[in-house]
């Protein structure tokens, strides 16, 4: 994987750049939608496409557990098996150790959890979760870590940074034996201590990893806890690697990100949203489930070009939410996509010309004021 950057802004920490892979150019900073199970929930791969996304992110674990291998293999890999000429990053399955703790046990050879499909057991190392992400296809790979909770006790947050960085070394090593042109990156943890941060930043740049994620941020802290350690993990990592805050989030997270120079995102919120009735909007979020748009023959939003607000209105939508139309999730999840895939070409934009903290402050008073 190759990565320059093109621009940066004068005013703030922002870039943009292009982000080279064996399926294609992906311009920078970009959003990836979530295709946890090798599928954008209610989207499809052309959809996606006329949203102009060029990149999208699944899950090792559940690919893993659900078709299995074998089946992504058979199919000639995951590109392939769901219909996707893009580019795909796979999660390792590190949050689901912290998400389904109740089902896990972690141990320095690996990870040992119990299916929440079926109740069987099965086992995560660093080398065979590289081994899976390889085996169907993927183009940026996640090493297994450990993400903890917040709050996280000091000593244990230190002694996960050690863990998450000795199983980095051991995937680096296993990555290394493997032929192909995908990449593989480091995951940033450390909770909240911001010198566990550095530590960690610092024992994963001396491997030399493709690019670099920040793990562990938007688990439970105040917004402006996840911004601030957010900008010094940024501030951290090598110039001339990609950057990924994983997991983060809504429209104005998204911008504070790039101010601090993230180049990466990718977040559940727009098709999680929309299956609730949710759109986004440079104008703030609507709630189209709620009465005073049973009457709106509007788009969703004016000026966007998506297939939604070409074709329906606020009134339709609201309808085939009450009549329990799943038409309806599907038509606010397009748009939300569209949304995001907007907001970050402007973003970019910005860059370019210079201008990214005044179109920051811009879009979040215009945001913040029309919140309905």
């Amino acid at each position: 994987m190759k990565f320059t950057i093109e621009h940066r802004d004068k005013d703030t920490k922002a870039r943009c750049g292009t982000m080279t892979t064996c399926h294609g150019e992906v311009s920078t900073p970009v959003f990836m939608p979530v295709a946890t199970q090798a599928g954008v929930k209610g989207i499809t791969p052309d959809e996606l496409r006329d949203c102009r996304v060029e990149m999208i992110i699944s899950n090792a674990y559940h690919l893993y557990l659900r078709p299995g291998e074998e089946i992504i293999s058979n199919a000639g890999g995951l590109h392939r098996f769901m219909g996707w000429d893009g580019v795909i990053t796979t999660d390792s399955g590190g949050f689901q150790v912290f998400s389904l703790a109740e089902l896990r046990k972690i141990k320095e050879e690996g990870v040992e959890f119990r299916s929440h499909v079926d109740g069987s057991y099965h086992f995560f190392s660093p080398e065979s979760v590289v081994d899976f992400q390889h085996a169907i296809g993927s183009d940026i790979l996640m090493p297994l870590d450990e993400c903890v909770h917040y709050p996280a006790a000091r000593d244990y947050v230190e002694d996960s940074v050690g863990l998450t960085t000795r199983w980095a070394e051991r995937s680096k090593e296993r990555f290394l034996q493997k032929e192909g042109r995908s990449a593989l990156f480091g995951i940033v943890q450390g909770s909240t201590y911001r010198d566990l941060r550095k530590r960690s930043v610092e024992e994963l740049a001396a491997l030399d990893m493709d690019g670099y994620s920040l793990g562990g941020i938007g688990v439970g802290e105040p917004v402006e806890l996840i911004h601030e350690i957010t900008d010094h993990t940024a501030s951290l990592l090598p110039e001339d690697k990609v950057r990924y805050l994983m997991g983060v989030g809504s429209p104005p997270e998204v911008l504070e990100a790039v101010s601090s120079g993230i180049d990466m995102f990718d977040c559940v919120v727009p098709t999680r949203n929309g299956r609730n009735g949710q759109a986004f909007t440079f104008d703030g979020e609507l709630q189209l489930r709620n009465a005073p748009f049973k009457d709106d023959f509007a788009p969703i939003e004016e000026g966007c070009g998506c297939y939604a607000c070409r074709n329906h209105t606020r009134g339709y939508i609201r309808h085939l939410f009450n009549a329990s139309e799943m038409l309806a999730p599907r038509l606010i999840s397009l748009h939300n996509i569209c949304f995001y895939s907007r907001l970050t070409e402007l973003a970019r934009q910005a860059v370019r010309q210079g201008r990214f903290a005044e179109f920051k402050k811009e879009f979040v008073s215009r945001y913040s004021a029309g919140k309905k």
